[in-house]
């Protein structure tokens, strides 16, 4: 799969779609948000990933960081079928992620 980047004009039809959807939401000069890109990376190349990845930049996306709360960098939101379902504040490992995922299966 692919990392898509979006921003408050596509957001809503950048999430439409079946099964799971990762929404990262970052910024350039938060260094955990750096740290975690790789990791986000990493697991897209996973070969069983079945989620798609959004990243928001909080900066240039302010109504959609607002609209789900964001109060905290990096915070990502698991959304399944277009709806959010969990979140998590702050990095996780490629273990992470997939144990994130999997207990919504």
């Amino acid at each position: 799969m692919t990392i898509y980047h979006t921003k408050d004009s596509a957001f809503k039809s950048d999430l439409q779609s079946e099964g799971f959807t990762l929404v990262n939401f970052w910024a350039p000069w938060c260094g955990p948000c750096r740290s975690f890109a790789p990791i986000l990376e990493a697991f897209d190349l996973e070969p069983k990933n079945e989620a798609k990845i959004l990243k928001v930049n909080v900066d240039e996306s302010p109504e959609t960081a607002a609209q789900f709360g964001i109060m905290s960098i990096p915070t990502t939101i698991l959304f399944k079928n277009g709806d959010p379902i969990d979140k998590v504040i702050g990095v996780l490992s490629v273990e992470g992620l997939k144990q994130f995922i999997s207990k919504h299966k």
